[in-house]
């Protein structure tokens, strides 16, 4: 099954697939925490480059926004 990444949900839906369910109350942390789970999948292969960068693409863009 291929997942399309076009949302923050997408993005929350991919690292809980993976056994990580990320909430803080501040929202900064939130999203620093996502980076970081993210990088680590992408570094032991476990999510392709496109999806690592669909992904810091879309937590940036809430990040910013």
């Amino acid at each position: 099954m291929i997942q399309k990444i076009n949302t923050f949900y997408d993005v929350q839906q991919l690292l809980k697939k993976f056994g990580f369910i990320v909430y803080f109350k501040d929202k900064a942390d939130m999203y620093e925490m996502m980076e970081q789970e993210i990088k680590s999948l992408y570094n032991i292969g476990l999510i392709s480059k496109d999806d690592y960068l669909k992904c810091r693409l879309i937590i940036n863009q809430r990040k910013s926004g």
